[in-house]
């Protein structure tokens, strides 16, 4: 009898906080609930990022010059009638409030429209080209973020050296540079070959299209990709090389790193091991924004090297206007960038106990 009673007031006392479980467990309840509710607002924030742009899409398009029908007919036996049971096919005549309602009722059922000049539903055609950008984005990506943490660890660790100050110099140059006009000059020198110099690299494209297969098909598809891939890392290594420097600058004097100095370890052991962990931080963001292009695309790369990718296929809607094909591509960009974003809130607190701490 005597223990059931001790019993019962331990599990009373707890219940009513007073016990040595009651303050450990209510903190673990709040922790959950605070997340539960970051998480929470975190989605509603990117839902309603993805209604305004979904709007804008809408809208934004209807202001572009430029008639579907007549550019799609230009150069072809056309009659009136023709031309009038095309715009009627395509909706263009019908109030814009009535078209952003069937756009609206077709996004809530998964539906983005049908092209005006592929007569292939959106959603295909982004499935169809995602392959390419992702492969040539990715790749451009992982190569930039390498050389720019690298580069930018040993430029923050000793600054003011020559190295320092010539690798930041090259990285803000081409950070500068208009990626188009960097693509075109790649082009020029080492695919078309100068002065007689024949050239190295093909002008684009995805491969050869000799029908080449397994390895072999790899290897060409490589050879295709060096001028782009070079050109995408050289204008976005810059900034996770000047993210990564003023973060191992702001951390090299930090008393931890005296510490590990006092231990007697080697100076490459302290920042690889104590300083590097925590300067990474702040590029997660940065990683992760740049996660949302990989899908989206690059639009002036792609289409000065003729890659058969999203970006290439937003630069021929825009030529018609094929608006259903404009308004699915600018809608699924956007939720790229929006879910890498929400992707970079709810992981940030994970790898930084700072921010969970708030």
């Amino acid at each position: 009898m005597a223990a059931t009673s001790a019993t019962t007031d331990t599990v009373a006392a707890a219940a009513a906080g007073g016990g040595p479980a009651g303050p450990s467990a209510r903190r673990r309840w709040t922790g959950a609930l605070d997340g539960a509710l970051t998480v929470g607002r975190r989605l509603a924030g990117a839902a309603v990022s993805l209604l305004a742009v979904s709007v804008t899409g809408f809208f934004l398009f209807r202001v572009i010059p430029g008639d579907p029908v007549r550019t799609m007919t230009r150069g072809q036996a056309t009659s009136a009638a023709q031309i009038a049971q095309l715009t009627k096919e395509f909706g263009l005549g019908e109030p814009l409030p009535r078209q952003f309602l069937r756009y609206l009722g077709g996004l809530l059922h998964g539906d983005l429209g049908l092209s005006y000049q592929y007569r292939t539903p959106v959603s295909e055609l982004i499935a169809r080209h995602i392959g390419p950008t992702v492969l040539l984005v990715g790749t451009a990506l992982a190569i930039a973020v390498a050389l720019g943490l690298g580069l930018g660890t040993r430029a923050g660790w000793r600054p003011g050296g020559a190295g320092d100050r010539i690798g930041t110099g090259i990285a803000l140059t081409l950070w500068s540079v208009p990626t188009f006009w960097l693509g075109l000059l790649l082009i020029v020198g080492l695919a078309v070959g100068v002065r007689g110099l024949p050239g190295l690299f093909p002008t684009g494209g995805l491969d050869s299209g000799d029908g080449a297969t397994g390895w072999a098909h790899a290897g060409d598809v490589a050879y295709h990709m060096v001028l782009p891939v070079t050109t995408l890392v050289a204008v976005t290594y810059a900034q996770f090389l000047l993210v990564m420097r003023s973060s191992l600058l702001d951390e090299r004097g930090a008393d931890y790193l005296t510490t590990a100095r006092a231990k007697g370890l080697r100076d490459d052991l302290v920042r690889r091991r104590h300083a590097v962990p925590n300067a990474i931080l702040p590029t997660v963001t940065l990683i992760f924004v740049n996660l949302g292009e990989v899908v989206a695309g690059q639009i002036l790369v792609e289409t000065v090297f003729s890659w058969p990718g999203l970006g290439s296929l937003f630069y021929e809607a825009l030529r018609v206007p094929d608006l259903p094909l404009l308004q699915g591509l600018f809608l699924f960009f956007a939720a790229a960038v929006i879910l890498a974003n929400l992707a970079a809130d709810l992981v940030y607190p994970l790898l930084d106990p700072r921010v969970r701490a708030g």
